[in-house]
C-alpha cells in the first residue's frame, strides 16, 4: 500500500466529536497498510473569529501579525488530531507548515508555495508515525516569517505534500459526498459527478465552485496527484479529479458533455465609462489594475460611439479589491483620460462547463434559451472553448443556475444532495 494524504476541512473537525471521527478514519486508513499524513485546517469558524478579534483590535492589522494569529488555528487542531489519533493506539505526530517544509513567497496573507521540502515528515512516518500537518500555512524562503496561503489554501498544502512524498492519492475531506453538477445549497436535484478531469475542474473552481480551490486543482494537474473529494461525514465513493478516467467495474467513466454549472456572487463590475478609442488605452487601464496587485476576470469593451471616439470597459473583480481598484484608477484618471467610473456590487455570474460543448453545437443557444425563459437578464458575456459565463443581477442567480441545470439535463432523478456540515466545504 502507498502514501495517502488526506486533508480535512474546519467543518470536518469542527468540535471534539469531529476531531475524533476524522481520528477513526485516518487509522483506518493506518491499518489497511497506508502511511498516511493528514493535512487540517482550523476548527469550524475559528479563523473568521480570529480576523474578527484582530479586527477589532486594529482596524488594519499588519500582515506579518495577522498572519501569526491567524496559523494558530491550524495548530489547534493539528494537537487536539494528534492527541485523539494517539487515544487510539497509534502514534502521531504535529507539524506547522514550516516544520512540515513548506517554503513560500514573502507575501503575506496569501503567499504562493515556492518548494515543498518535507524531510521530517518522511522520517515520522518511516519511524511508523502518522503525520498531522497544519494547512494554510508556510514559511518565507526570503524572510523566515511564518505566512498563509490565503483561501482554499489547506486544499493547497495537502496537494504539495502529496506531489512532495510522491503520494498516490490526496483524499480531500468535506461537508458533501463530492463535486456536485450545482452547489447543493442551491439546486436540491444536483448530481455528484464521479469523474471529472482537471480542466473541467479548474474552470468549474475558476467560476465559483468552492468544493476545489483553484490553485489546489491547478497544482495537482502539474504533477498530476489525483485527487479524490469526499466527505468525512459518509463512507460514500466521491469524486475522482484526475488526468484520465476512472475505471469503474470493467468500463471507464465516460467524459459528460456538461460537467457542471457553478456561481459566483463575490464578484463586483466596474465600468470605466469614456474611454478615448485608440491604441494603449486599455493597457493603461490594466495596467494600472495590475500595479494595484488587483486579479480581474472578465471584461468587455463596448463599440466606440462614431461622434464621440469614446468607448466604456468594463470588467469584473472581488468584490473585495474594488475600493483599491476604484481608488487606483481614480489617482491615474488624467493619464488615463477616461471620462467617469461605476462601481456595481450587486453581480452574480452563472458559469456552464463542460469539454463536450466544443464539439456540440447548440449548447450556447440552449444556454441562452434557459436564461431567457427564466427571466434573466445578461449583462456581460465571457466564453472559453469549455465554458460558457454571464454576469446577471445578484437576486437572479439561484433561479438562474436551477433553470440551466434542469435544461441541460443534470438534474438528479435519486434523493436529494446533502451538505452535512451546512456550509458545502
Amino acid at each position: 500500500m502507498g502514501l495517502v494524504v488526506q486533508k480535512y476541512g474546519g467543518s470536518s473537525v469542527a468540535d471534539a466529536e469531529g476531531i475524533k471521527r476524522v481520528a477513526k478514519r485516518i487509522v483506518e486508513a493506518k491499518k489497511n497498510g497506508h502511511q498516511v499524513v493528514a493535512v487540517v485546517s482550523a476548527m469550524g469558524d475559528t479563523t473568521d473569529e480570529l480576523i474578527d478579534l484582530a479586527e477589532q483590535v486594529s482596524p488594519m492589522p499588519a500582515g506579518r501579525e495577522l498572519d501569526m494569529l491567524l496559523t494558530a488555528g491550524e495548530r489547534i487542531s493539528m494537537a487536539l488530531l494528534a492527541m485523539a489519533i494517539k487515544n487510539l493506539g497509534h502514534s502521531a505526530q504535529s507539524f506547522t507548515g514550516s516544520q512540515a517544509g513548506v517554503i513560500t513567497d514573502s507575501v503575506h496573507n496569501k503567499a504562493r508555495i515556492i518548494d515543498v521540502t518535507p524531510g521530517r515528515i518522511r522520517d515520522s512516518l518511516d519511524e511508523g508515525n502518522i503525520a498531522i500537518v497544519a494547512g494554510f500555512q508556510g514559511v518565507s524562503q526570503d524572510t523566515k516569517d511564518i505566512t498563509t496561503l490565503g483561501r482554499g489554501g489547506s486544499d493547497t498544502t495537502a496537494v504539495a505534500l502529496a506531489a512532495a512524498l510522491d503520494a498516490e492519492v490526496c483524499e480531500i475531506y468535506t461537508d458533501v459526498d463530492g463535486v456536485f453538477t450545482a452547489d447543493p445549497r442551491v439546486v436540491k436535484k444536483a448530481r455528484k459527478i464521479d469523474w471529472i478531469s482537471f480542466e473541467d475542474m479548474l474552470e468549474l473552481a475558476a467560476s465559483g465552485s468552492k468544493v476545489l480551490l483553484h490553485r489546489c486543482v491547478e497544482y495537482a494537474r502539474r504533477y498530476n496527484i489525483p485527487i479524490h473529494v469526499r466527505s468525512s461525514f459518509s463512507g460514500l465513493q466521491g469524486t475522482w479529479v484526475s488526468s484520465e478516467p476512472i475505471q469503474q467495474g470493467d468500463k471507464k467513466v465516460e467524459q459528460a458533455i456538461i460537467s457542471g454549472v457553478a456561481h459566483d456572487t463575490s464578484e463586483a463590475k466596474i465600468t470605466v465609462v469614456g474611454v478615448p478609442d485608440k491604441p494603449g488605452e486599455a493597457a493603461s487601464i490594466f495596467r494600472t489594475i495590475a500595479d494595484a496587485e488587483i486579479n480581474i476576470d472578465m471584461v468587455v469593451q463596448n463599440v466606440s460611439a462614431a461622434a464621440t471616439g469614446l468607448t466604456d470597459i468594463s470588467f469584473t473583480l472581488p468584490k473585495t479589491e474594488g475600493r483599491k481598484a476604484i481608488d487606483a484608477l481614480e489617482k491615474n484618471k488624467g493619464g488615463i483620460g477616461f471620462d467617469s467610473l461605476r462601481y456595481d456590487d450587486q453581480i452574480g455570474k452563472i458559469s456552464l462547463v463542460g469539454a463536450g460543448m466544443k464539439t456540440n453545437p447548440g449548447v450556447t443557444a440552449d444556454f441562452f434559451t434557459a436564461l431567457s425563459d427564466a427571466g434573466v437578464n445578461i449583462e456581460l458575456i465571457s466564453t472559453s472553448e469549455i465554458r460558457i459565463s454571464v454576469v446577471t443581477r445578484a437576486d437572479d442567480v439561484p433561479e438562474a443556475v436551477r433553470a440551466v441545470h434542469t435544461a441541460f439535463g443534470l438534474d438528479s432523478d435519486s434523493d436529494e444532495a446533502v451538505v452535512y456540515g451546512g456550509t458545502g466545504r
